[in-house]
């Protein structure tokens, strides 16, 4: 298997229903596995231990609970960001994920050549979308070298 960067998204008691939330917007195969399921028998026994999302595009996203005992800081340190020219795809995975969601920047043409947006999901995560312009050539996500 080749090197792969991908999020890895820490929730506090709700990764089952935001991991199935995204496999709706995303399709493909999710795996869930509770603390339970590797002898945990306390309060944390239902929640996701593990969790990962295997897209039919190639996006990978992984995710778990909190446990009990463990501090958690939901914050604006991390984004996820989806880039590319199919202008369909991403533009249904924008219409999905801002459903309930708060969109911090609309999805529109920018002075790079490429539409951007960018939304926080009903989970609080934020998400940058960008779909290449024909110009730009570019679908890396970002603008074109100066």
């Amino acid at each position: 298997m080749a090197t792969r960067l991908n999020p890895y998204i820490s929730f506090k008691d709700n990764a089952r229903e935001a991991m199935e939330f995204y496999s709706s917007v995303f399709g493909g195969e999710l795996a869930l596995n509770t603390f339970g399921e590797y002898g945990d028998t306390g309060p944390s026994a239902d929640k996701v231990m593990h969790s990962q999302l295997e897209t039919p595009s190639g996006y990978t996203i992984m995710a778990a609970d909190t446990p009990e005992g463990m501090s958690y800081e939901p914050g604006t340190t991390i984004a996820v960001s989806l880039s590319g020219d199919d202008a369909d795809e991403l533009r249904g995975y924008w219409d999905k994920l801002s459903d309930g969601g708060t969109v911090t920047m609309p999805l529109e043409k920018q002075m790079w050549g490429d539409e951007f947006g960018m939304v926080t999901d009903r989970f609080g995560i934020g998400w940058l979308v960008n779909i290449a312009g024909e110009q730009s050539g570019d679908s890396s996500g970002g603008a074109p070298a100066q």
